[in-house]
């Protein structure tokens, strides 16, 4: 199993679902809706979304009942790039080759664009379930907002920028809560929309968390030279970091180990997500 190949292949039916879980660009408030659609359409690689889809498939449902998670996660995603770009935090003017949204728009636009895409991602967790569903998603909702709050992206985008980052124990718990959580909840939501048990879904969270960490560490490794902020290249150096990601990769694996020919995808993606220069 390709990774980029699947990828592309989630990419056209995870931006119509995107697309229409946005209201248009010209309907009022339309600077509003104009900027909430900035950063997410076109979008980049979608492997949130991607990972939903596949740990559907996984747990041997159909990658469609995953398509409410794939679209929340990525929503929650772009809401936090959206934020992070902002002067008060990372200070980016550009990002996917465009003018970031208070670039393009205004400080305020962006932080209000941001407030929206974050709130459309739980109504799109919930919009349609039918009675077979709704609880699951109920339970969905809960995990991507932990995820996305102060025990998780928040929570660990505070601790970045406040520099609480200076042993590599300190920078695995940004990496957790700032960047794996979502990961994380991307695969166990998408799971959980197909059936999985709550053994499972154990399993399938333990994994996300190792992979996610494991990804950020090479988003360290590839930015390493540059400012690198709570980076565990800048803690224990580039080899070190390289060989943890691989470890935290074979951990990864290693949970979902039983699940056999019909996880694949997801292996592909984990291993794409963390192998970009390992």
């Amino acid at each position: 199993m390709d990774a980029q190949d699947y990828l592309a292949a989630c990419l056209p039916r995870v931006d119509r679902a995107l697309d229409e879980a946005l209201p248009r660009a010209d309907e009022p408030p339309a600077r509003l809706h104009a900027a909430m659609r900035h950063l997410l359409l076109p979008g980049g690689k979608r492997l949130r979304p991607a990972l939903a889809l596949a740990a559907a498939e996984a747990v041997g449902g159909d990658a469609d009942a995953a398509l409410p998670a794939a679209v929340a996660v990525e929503l929650v995603h772009v809401y936090s790039l959206v934020h992070d770009d902002l002067p008060c935090m990372d200070d980016d003017v550009e990002r996917r080759g465009r003018p970031t949204v208070h670039v393009a728009f205004d400080d305020a636009t962006a932080v209000l664009a941001g407030d929206a895409l974050l709130t459309a991602a739980f109504a799109a967790l919930v919009t349609g379930a039918g009675e077979r569903g709704a609880a699951a998603r109920v339970l969905a909702v809960r995990d991507l907002a932990r995820a996305a709050g102060a025990a998780g992206l928040v929570g660990g985008q505070i601790d970045d920028l406040t520099g609480a980052s200076e042993s590599a124990a300190a920078v695995e718990s940004v990496h957790a809560r700032k960047s794996a959580a979502l990961i994380a909840a991307s695969i166990t939501a998408g799971a959980r929309l197909a059936g999985a048990s709550e053994a499972l879904l154990d399993k399938l969270h333990a994994a996300g968390v190792a992979a996610g960490i494991a990804f950020q560490i090479t988003d360290d490794l590839l930015d390493a030279g540059e400012d690198e902020g709570c980076s565990l290249v800048r803690v224990i150096g580039e080899a070190a970091a390289r060989e943890r990601a691989q470890a935290l990769l074979d951990q990864a694996l290693g949970e979902i180990a039983e699940l056999g020919p019909p996880a694949e995808p997801l292996r592909a993606l984990l291993r794409y997500a963390v192998q970009r220069k390992l």
